[in-house]
């Protein structure tokens, strides 16, 4: 039986990296995506192929059309049909009160959270739907219910719109063979929090968290590889959250 061919977007580094992995040593094949940072993709992409599986690196802007079939039409060409599809990349900005939000920031989120999800979705559906079967597992954010403010609420809403975009989806593409779910991280230890000028924020947003701590990458991988695995063959239109109580 062919192993499964997944796209995941976002593929270098954090949840993106670790999802890889694990995808990789449960059997899939993986065309990870990357914006920018090819020394980690690369780093990734030896992860992948020394846990069992094939891997294509491809350098691609989930927000951009052309990009985003460029990315689909490789990994197809190396790999063979793809079976599923993680949307992880994104972006948060920086730290800031709405108020406070500079435009080119807002457009920049919303052009990779939400336009880019849609422009690889579309694709996945059109592609899986010819084959009648595949998976979608949409990273969202448990910001989508917490609101996030005072920190980025730009982002918070993206992430509503992905929890909309995996139940509608969902009813959309199941009369085609395909699921669609979502994963609901909250506070995890990556570099994303750094980058958006505050790198302790793990730490501190721990004290609110019931579990007492941040999550992991590996912890999320995890929820991901089992909602595209054949034991949720019968889940779609879900968004499982993996925050740690909150």
């Amino acid at each position: 039986m062919p192993r499964p061919v997944t796209i995941v977007t976002g593929g270098s580094r954090g949840i993106g990296a670790a999802t890889c992995v694990r995808l990789a040593a449960d059997g899939h094949d993986l065309a990870l995506g990357y914006v920018s940072n090819s020394a980690a993709a690369e780093a990734t992409a030896d992860a992948v192929r020394a846990a069992g599986g094939r891997c294509v690196v491809v350098r691609a802007d989930a927000s951009e059309e052309a990009d985003v079939e460029r990315l689909f039409d490789f990994a197809a060409a190396e790999l063979g049909p793809v079976t599923g599809l993680v949307n992880n990349a994104g972006v948060t900005g920086p730290l800031t009160s709405l108020a406070d939000a500079r435009t080119e920031d807002l457009r920049r989120v919303l052009d990779v959270n939400l336009l880019g999800y849609l422009l690889c979705c579309r694709r996945a559906a059109r592609d899986m739907a010819a084959q009648g079967h595949g998976a979608i597992v949409n990273v969202s954010s448990a910001a989508a219910t917490l609101g996030s403010p005072g920190e980025y609420v730009h982002y918070a809403a993206t992430k509503a719109a992905t929890d909309a975009l995996t139940v509608g989806l969902a009813k959309e593409l199941g009369p085609h063979g395909i699921r669609v779910n979502a994963v609901a991280p909250g506070t995890i230890t990556t570099e994303t929090h750094a980058a958006m000028g505050d790198p302790d924020r793990p730490a501190r947003i721990a004290a609110l968290t019931p579990l007492g701590r941040p999550g992991e990458p590996s912890e999320i991988a995890g929820a991901v590889s089992w909602l595209l695995s054949a034991d949720a063959s019968y889940t779609t239109g879900t968004v499982l959250r993996v925050a740690g109580g909150r």
